[in-house]
């Protein structure tokens, strides 16, 4: 009787701790955004084009808003360098032909040379194109 309680009881346990397991597309959509923090960390104006639709929605968490061009053009030109990235927590959810991704985005940086760091949360919509998940929207803000 003990056996059979005590088996019981970590089936339980085990069922307990089980996660979610991402469905392929589901897992299209993470490399799609584990390859834009790469375009991101180490900034290719062709990647970062390949991986965003030109109607690009780009919000950072103090406001301001860019497309596509201003987006890519700060990233590979402007003075803002990434030096790490990292992201917790992430979901994905799917709808249709979009992906709507949350997670807390943590980066070190310089500007203008100064150091810093950064700890936001991120909600970016993906969108199927051809077959490839791009960057519609993403809207960042302070945690």
């Amino acid at each position: 009787m003990y056996m059979k309680k005590y088996f019981l009881f970590i089936l339980l346990a085990g069922l307990s701790f089980t996660t979610h397991a991402q469905s392929k597309e589901e897992k299209k959509v993470a490399a799609a955004v584990e390859a834009l923090n790469a375009a991101i960390l180490h900034p290719d104006k062709e990647r970062l084009s390949a991986l965003t639709v030109e109607q690009l929605s780009y919000g950072h968490s103090n406001g301001k808003i860019q497309n596509k061009s201003v987006f890519i053009d700060d990233l590979t030109h402007g003075s803002f360098h990434f030096l790490t990235i990292t992201t917790a927590g992430q979901i994905i959810q799917l709808a249709g032909n979009n992906a709507i991704v949350r997670h807390i985005f943590t980066a070190d940086f310089t500007n203008n040379g100064v150091s810093g760091n950064l700890k936001i949360g991120n909600l970016l919509i993906w969108q199927k194109h051809h077959g490839s998940w791009k960057l519609l929207a993403r809207q960042a803000y302070k945690l």
